[in-house]
């Protein structure tokens, strides 16, 4: 809107007169009326809010029902071990969230504190929480932006605003410019926003809008209006809480119906029954994922990822599409000479000789106000890139100005596109040295210099000298050019002496194209978006690999006359986004998204912040990102390398293979329990299991092993597979066939343990073996005590066995490498050591109601425990046959 106005209708529309600026009261009156410049505060969630989050989960509730009834029975034991595994899910969770969101505590930050404005026909510096519309702000190199203003006069003035448009290089501003019709905020040379910051020059500027009105603003309003939403794995996990919540009803329904048949106490019955639904739902499980992706956000750090919240990591697993920030992100932030042109031809910097090309090389580096001193660098980066492609070759500008000091000069100016410096050398011999555009700077030539060589400047020269600036061009350069003139001091830029051209770029980061061809076999997207120019932006996504024509990219103007709908259209056949806005990144990643992909969003500005949240999985830069990124951003890289996403990725993938043997593992073995418990007592037999003996499984020696699974090192063939489909399910890619076959085994294994004892006592009496018979010799209360003590320490010490073959189910368990995962050893020696003490030791055998066993029933029932690992090798054995016949 103001873009498009004058200068005196922005004046009048807003009431103000620029020399003398508001009155005191006007401002008071006005601030009043439109609130302070300050940003809208979302109120943070409590640590109760936070940890009452971590509850809502279909089946956390069913545990809390199960807590409750068995409270109600009086089995205090079991309530109090399923509520510590709740509250240790919930903590868990919390410990990791518990940073509160910080976006909007970091945009209050950009804002400058103070601004230096004219009230009263006078300077004043106040907070700029204070400014108002109308006030008239003075700015100078070094101040950042306060709110944002229509540019009233800029002389030479330069603004930095990577942060929000993403442009490379700061921005020449000309308050005189007045846009034709609606253009992208980047193009908009006659404004200057908040939280951006003067690079060069001064000038004045009248503020338009404040607060939640600005262009921060209203990032900082969609930042606050996102939604988290659930990831895969949580959605997963939740459709089977339901399907197990579901199961469990059934299964107790069923069990009622059973005992009103055979005649059963009711009482009993509902303990059973509570024993039943307890074997459907696995209590560790939601324990076990949160503790592996806990453990899997420390193995992200070592590859320079910090996780800000636990689902992240598994998201990164079926990531599809990468939306990457151009400058900063794939490239390096730092602008860099890479091409010259000098004695007629066109090379790359590397060409450069000092003794050959030293009035080139000390021309372009003393033709500066930047300056780098001990490692500070300061001033414009066109400048700073000179002053690099200098220091390539040992020269210091330092050293060189104390030997040619600077007598003269004549600074930058928007209208001549040019700045002159005069030095003088040792022998008091002048040279002045001219910089800035090719086409001004041709102009006002009249000689040549090749090979040492001066001579008169032909068309035909001028022509080679266009045609070598158009090449750089092909490359999206900027390109600058040198001119000089000897034993002048009066720094006249006329009949000067074209000297040649430099061609700079912020070049891609050498090892983001390695990662682009990595994400390529692994069937994922590289998208770039950029606030930066078309042409850059395709140079460098065609030498980085992620497009290769023109038509695969597009810009943010014809965005904005393409409703969602258009762009979810048109987005499969573009890879390349420029001159975008923040409300256009956060279109392209609902575009993306609409075709089922999952889409993970890089970037390190405040413009990137609401796509960072609307995507996803953000992943922010850690040393150039703003607060803002970060906070948005589920993920921080701390070395903000682009090739580290491709690392994280094949971490979230392997992350999330692990979860899922852990839940096949756990769900097999809860599996088992249920056909163990179902078949008895559809039998009329008496439990099998008490309900304190499945908790003890369940939560110990079966979340152990499924820790040792959630831990198991990575594939490393990973990345040359496709994605994980968002909507596949856990018991995909034959995982139910898997679920059902060893919960079969265990469960057939559990109740031949259970019934051995009835079995030998009725062989000793030299009585048949019937289910009548069965059913009177475990009423002696001694062998069904013997008979339970059997199913418990088979159900236990068989899911031990079938967690080792868990970890692959293509390979023979004598081929692997048991020792690159010491925590399933340790699984395994722990889990079966508790086992021995639940037996063995008095007051545990009291709590658990076992007897203890002898050495040679510890042998036969951990043979018998064994099967799994038998019927794993009979799984790969007719795997493997399958594949040769085929």
């Amino acid at each position: 809107m103001f873009e498009q106005q004058q200068i005196s209708e922005v004046l009048t529309h807003l009431d103000v007169n620029s020399q003398e600026g508001l009155s005191s009261e006007e401002a008071k009156k006005r601030l009043e009326q439109d609130g302070p410049n300050a940003f809208q505060d979302k109120k943070p969630k409590t640590k109760v809010q936070m940890f009452l989050s971590q509850l809502k989960d279909p089946m956390i509730y069913i545990l809390f029902g199960a807590v409750i009834i068995s409270g109600f029975l009086k089995e205090f034991s079991d309530a109090v071990i399923i509520l510590a595994v709740i509250l240790l899910n919930a903590i868990i969770g919390m410990v990791q969230e518990s940073k509160a969101e910080k976006s909007l505590e970091a945009l209050k930050k950009l804002s400058s504190p103070t601004a230096l404005v004219r009230r009263d026909c006078k300077p004043v510096e106040i907070q700029a929480s204070e400014l108002v519309k109308g006030d008239i702000v003075l700015l100078e190199a070094g101040r950042v932006i306060p709110a944002d203003l229509r540019l009233l006069s800029s002389v030479n003035l330069k603004v930095e605003e990577s942060a929000l448009t993403g442009e490379s290089v700061p921005v020449q501003k000309d308050a005189d410019y007045i846009a034709e019709g609606d253009v992208t905020l980047g193009d908009r040379i006659n404004m200057a926003y908040l939280s951006t910051s003067v690079a060069y020059g001064r000038g004045e500027g009248v503020v338009v809008k404040t607060g939640m009105e600005t262009e921060i603003g209203k990032i900082a309003k969609m930042i606050n209006e996102s939604i988290d939403e659930m990831t895969p794995l949580q959605k997963r996990l939740g459709d089977l809480g339901k399907l197990l919540g579901i199961l469990a009803i059934v299964l107790c329904v069923a069990l009622f119906a059973v005992a009103l048949i055979q005649g059963r106490d009711v009482m009993e019955m509902l303990l059973t029954a509570i024993s039943l639904a307890v074997a459907a739902i696995p209590e560790g499980l939601p324990a076990v994922v949160t503790i592996v992706l806990a453990l899997g956000v420390q193995r992200m750090v070592k590859v320079n990822t910090i996780v800000r919240k636990l689902p992240a990591v598994e998201t990164l697993g079926s990531v599809s599409v990468v939306c990457s920030d151009k400058t900063g992100t794939l490239t390096q932030n730092k602008m860099t000479v890479t091409k010259v042109f000098a004695d007629e031809k066109l090379s790359d910097v590397s060409a450069l000789d000092y003794q050959k090309d030293k009035l080139f090389i000390e021309g372009f580096v003393l033709c500066t106000d930047a300056s780098v001193d001990d490692g500070v660098r300061i001033g414009d980066p066109t400048e700073l890139a000179l002053l690099d492609m200098g220091s390539a070759l040992n020269i210091s500008k330092k050293a060189l100005e104390e030997r040619n000091p600077r007598i003269n000069e004549l600074a930058f100016d928007s209208d001549r596109k040019m700045m002159t410096t005069v030095h003088q050398d040792e022998t008091n011999q002048t040279i002045a040295y001219t910089k800035g555009a090719m086409d001004r700077i041709i102009e006002n030539c009249t000689q040549i210099i090749i090979n040492g060589d001066i001579r008169s400047i032909t068309e035909k020269d001028k022509e080679k000298i266009k045609a070598a600036a158009k090449e750089m061009a092909t490359y999206a350069l900027r390109v600058l050019a040198l001119a000089v003139k000897l034993n002048d001091s009066s720094a006249a830029e006329e009949d000067l002496i074209f000297a040649g051209l430099v061609g700079m770029i912020d070049p891609p980061r050498p090892e983001a194209k390695h990662a682009v061809e990595i994400f390529k076999g692994a069937s994922v997207t590289t998208i770039m978006i950029t606030g930066d120019h078309i042409d850059t932006a395709f140079a460098i996504a065609k030498e980085l690999g992620i497009a290769e024509r023109e038509d695969q990219c597009i810009t943010g103007d014809a965005l904005n006359h393409m409703t969602q709908e258009d762009l979810n259209a048109a987005v499969p056949s573009l890879r390349v986004f420029a001159r975008v806005s923040p409300e256009n990144k956060v279109m392209i990643v609902n575009a993306f998204r609409s075709h089922g992909h999952i889409v993970s969003m890089t970037g390190d500005g405040v413009n990137d912040a609401p796509s960072l949240k609307s995507a996803d999985i953000g992943v922010a830069m850690g040393i150039t990102g703003t607060d803002v990124a970060k906070g948005a951003a589920d993920m921080v890289l701390t070395d903000d390398n682009f090739a580290t996403i491709q690392k994280a990725i094949e971490e979230g993938r392997n992350i999330y293979n692990n979860i899922k043997k852990s839940v096949l593992f756990l769900l097999s073995s809860n599996l088992g329990e249920i056909l163990t418990m179902f078949v008895a007592i559809i039998a009329g037999l008496a439990t099998p299991l008490k309900a304190i003996h499945i908790l003890w499984v369940n939560l110990i020696t079966d979340s152990l092993p499924g820790l040792a699974l959630g831990v198991d090192s990575g594939d490393p063939e990973i990345m040359k597979e496709a994605p994980r489909d968002p909507k596949e399910s856990l018991f995909a890619r034959g995982g139910l066939a898997i679920t059902i076959f060893f919960g079969i085994v265990i469960g057939t294994i559990t109740l031949s343990a259970f019934l051995a004892t009835p079995v030998n006592v009725l062989l000793n009496a030299g009585q048949s073996i019937t289910l009548d018979n069965l059913k009177l010799a475990m009423q002696d209360p001694l062998v069904y005590t013997y008979s339970q003590t059997y199913a418990f320490t088979t159900l236990a010490i068989s899911q031990l066995f079938n967690a080792v073959g868990m970890r692959n189910l293509n390979k023979s368990i004598f081929k692997f490498n048991h020792f690159n995962n010491v925590m399933m050893i340790i699984a395994f020696v722990v889990g079966f050591l508790l086992q021995i003490f639940v037996t063995e030791i008095h007051l545990l055998t009291e709590v658990f109601g076992t007897v203890e066993l002898s050495l040679k029933e510890w042998l036969s029932l951990t043979a018998l425990s064994t099967a799994p690992l038998w019927f794993h090798e009979l799984f790969v054995l007719i795997k493997y046959l399958k594949k040769k016949a085929a």
